[in-house]
């Protein structure tokens, strides 16, 4: 085989590799057996609601372990295809190999980070807050910029995106910001940007011109159903009421419909001022909040299982994940898998699907792992 031929090889085998890790591949085909025998049961019916949530697991799993098999499969046949016409010398039929299995090999990586968003609730939609830390007017000025970036990148998605909350800054950018990001996979591939995000730059607002390093911090988690039954005392909220405010005199109300719940046990702060209505932020936040304390359930069963929890309420600021230096050089690198990009305005206006790649699939090998550009 070919140098060409077999590098395409190594990369499917690769991607192939890492979907069998995160589905776990035997106990996969052995729970897809499961399924299946259930689907022929008449009597699966009888519960509708259990009948779905059987049907929604055996589509997904089928969808994986049957695009696995095909790409095998094609691959199988590209590999000897080429083989046939270097042994008859026939230079056309191998590169229409060679075509093949470049081909293949940008499904493959598709397909992976597909296959990398099986988390219990990474179909769902997301919310999004973005935090300024300290540094006054440059953080809070970087802290829009970050809202901006996941905006445009939502958008490139074709998702929808729904201010939830907003706290300007004094003088420019924001105190902090909620996003509500709706469509298919927006938390399985948002989650991974949980964490602190630095900024290295000449800084616009000082008059000598020097350079600033500012962090803010953004939390990602699940937007979820009524089937998800989380139990909330009242007894441990504080909750608080104050007028709306937003960028350019928006959302301004002259009463007090703005909602703040604190979960007293946890520390979790949520809030909701995208209505007029000072019972429908209530329930907002409440929703927002039910979420918060899901992802922190989730995230604690995945580091058990994975032996690495350590109780944390919230992400510290020596959590960086990555950082975005403007000058005197530009590069985006992220800290946890070592992906950059020399681009930091193509980042900065949504181009992040690399690095999100990049950290879906370390989640499930514990190591750096090399992941073609998939914007």
């Amino acid at each position: 085989m070919r140098a060409e031929g077999q590098a395409h090889i190594d990369r499917i085998e690769a991607a192939l590799a890492l979907v069998r890790r995160s589905l776990d591949w035997d106990r996969a085909l052995r729970r897809l057996d499961e399924l299946n025998a259930r689907v022929e049961d008449p009597k699966l019916w009888d519960d509708p609601k259990d009948a779905e949530a059987v049907m929604r697991e055996r589509r997904r799993l089928e969808g994986a372990v049957g695009t696995v098999q095909e790409i095998t499969r094609e691959m199988t046949d590209a590999t000897e295809f080429i083989e046939l016409g270097e042994a008859e010398g026939d230079e056309d039929i191998v590169n229409e190999g060679l075509q093949s299995l470049a081909r293949l090999a940008e499904r493959a990586d598709a397909d992976k980070v597909q296959a990398l968003l099986s988390g219990e609730a990474d179909g769902n939609d997301a919310y999004l807050e973005v935090h300024a830390g300290a540094g006054g007017t440059e953080s809070q000025d970087w802290a829009e910029m970050l809202q901006r970036m996941y905006t445009r990148w939502a958008e490139r998605k074709g998702y929808k995106v729904e201010l939830v909350d907003y706290h300007a800054g004094e003088q420019a950018g924001i105190k902090s910001a909620t996003l509500l990001i709706k469509g298919e996979n927006a938390y399985g591939y948002a989650k991974t940007e949980s964490g602190v995000h630095r900024l290295v730059r000449i800084s616009p607002y000082d008059s000598s011109a020097r350079r600033h390093t500012s962090f803010s911090s953004v939390w990602v988690y699940p937007v979820i159903d009524d089937d998800i039954d989380i139990e909330i005392k009242e007894s441990d909220l504080k909750i608080d009421t104050y007028r709306a405010s937003g960028a350019g005199g928006q959302h301004v109300n002259t009463t007090d419909s703005a909602v703040r719940i604190t979960h007293v046990p946890t520390g979790i702060i949520v809030a909701s001022q995208n209505d007029r209505s000072q019972h429908k932020n209530r329930a907002t936040a409440m929703n927002m909040l039910k979420a918060r304390l899901y992802e922190a359930e989730l995230a604690k069963r995945e580091a058990e299982a994975s032996g690495e929890y350590q109780a944390k309420t919230e992400i510290g600021w020596g959590h960086q994940i990555r950082s975005y230096v403007l000058q005197p050089y530009q590069m985006v690198k992220d800290l946890r898998t070592g992906v950059t990009s020399t681009a930091p305005g193509d980042v900065l206006d949504g181009a992040l699907d690399s690095f999100m790649a990049a950290a879906l699939a370390q989640r499930v090998t514990g190591e750096t792992i090399e992941v073609e550009d998939v914007e």
